[in-house]
């Protein structure tokens, strides 16, 4: 790998950064509901997310929303791995592409979370999260994808069957982060306490306390009891 100093590669850090925030505001929800010819944020729980677009819409137009969200949120990582995955850090043996790819994927999901294009009000962005993680794991190893399949299977299994959407996404991705932290630990087990490394599990668990911080309503009601429930199995009408 070749060393790369920060003084020379920072401004490319802001510009991707910028761009995948921009990327982020991008709400496919609003896009499809106005193709259906109504607005996702006047419906159900004003939400414009993927399991808000599941109840007001039906399951198919919920799995389109949600891939469409899965694309946005790792496409921006993968491109960022890419760009650098041949350097490292001037005086280290950390991958670039170990932060830039999770940098870029936490300002999707700031930009879908708070998009200036809505007032900073979007939705939760559990799917560009599950999305970043589905496509930034197989960065380390390629049949890294198929775990990231596997967790984001059970998750909708334990959505379909437990109906509590907003645990089941939680859970999952909190799965995902754990996961891509072992990776990393094992990776960088003889220099945990490097500041670039300690930057990439910052970048980690920030994604992970923003996903939980947006549910933040969910989780109360759950707590209270109150939380409603999603019946995958009976939103199958168009």
């Amino acid at each position: 790998m070749t060393e790369l100093a920060l003084r020379d590669c920072w401004y490319w850090f802001l510009l991707g950064a910028a761009v995948s925030y921009l990327i982020g505001c991008f709400n496919f929800a609003v896009l499809i509901s106005h193709i259906k010819k109504k607005d996702i944020r006047s419906q159900g729980s004003g939400n414009p997310g993927t399991m808000n677009m599941t109840r007001t819409f039906g399951l198919k137009i919920g799995a389109i929303n949600f891939f469409c969200d899965v694309i946005k949120g790792g496409l921006p990582a993968v491109i960022g791995w890419i760009v650098f995955k041949d350097f490292r850090f001037a005086g280290t043996d950390v991958a670039i592409s170990d932060f830039v790819r999770y940098l870029f994927g936490i300002m999707v999901i700031i930009g879908h979370v708070f998009p200036v294009t809505m007032k900073f009000r979007g939705g939760k962005g559990i799917a560009s999260t599950m999305g970043l993680f589905a496509f930034a794991l197989p960065c380390d190893k390629w049949w890294y994808f198929f775990i990231a399949v596997a967790i984001l299977v059970v998750t909708l299994v334990y959505i379909i069957y437990s109906e509590m959407g907003s645990m089941g996404s939680l859970l999952g991705v909190s799965s995902l982060t754990v996961f891509q932290a072992v990776v990393f630990v094992l990776k960088y087990e003889g220099a945990l306490l490097n500041g670039w490394v300690i930057a990439i599990f910052m970048l980690l668990f920030a994604i992970n306390l923003l996903t939980w911080t947006a549910h933040r309503k969910n989780i109360s009601r759950l707590l209270a009891g109150e939380e409603h429930h999603t019946s995958v199995r009976k939103r199958k009408k168009a």
